[in-house]
């Protein structure tokens, strides 16, 4: 069975920082790409972040460049999120997912984590 869970939500003040995880299982996702999205209430989910299999490749929506920062370890199967200068904005839940080739489109995407909460107050 294949999983991808996510931890690391939590409560923190603007301005403050957050690492998320998110282990996979049931296979190896060495090869995929993986990336973290975020839905608010009310809004739609949104793509945040993705990287590509080595590491080599990442890219970021608008709205957290120069403060988030994406990585994974393969060896562990795991994907990181650093959430830096967190504002309110960032408010959502925060889930990681899994394709098979480059794309912030998440559709494409064919696993999913459960999601973790993350509430910045201000």
């Amino acid at each position: 069975q294949v999983q991808l869970v996510e931890s690391g939500g939590g409560l923190v003040q603007a301005g403050g920082s957050l690492r998320l995880s998110c282990a996979a299982s049931g296979r190896t996702f060495s090869s995929d790409i993986m990336a973290w999205f975020r839905q608010a209430p009310g809004k739609e989910r949104e793509f945040v972040a993705r990287i590509n299999w080595s590491g080599s490749s990442v890219y970021y929506a608008d709205s957290v460049k120069g403060r988030f920062t994406i990585s994974r370890d393969s060896a562990k199967n795991t994907v990181y999120l650093e959430m830096n200068s967190l504002n309110a904005g960032d408010t959502a839940v925060y889930y990681c997912a899994a394709a098979h080739f480059l794309t912030a489109s998440a559709q494409f995407y064919n696993y999913w984590g459960q999601g973790t909460q993350v509430t910045v107050s201000s």
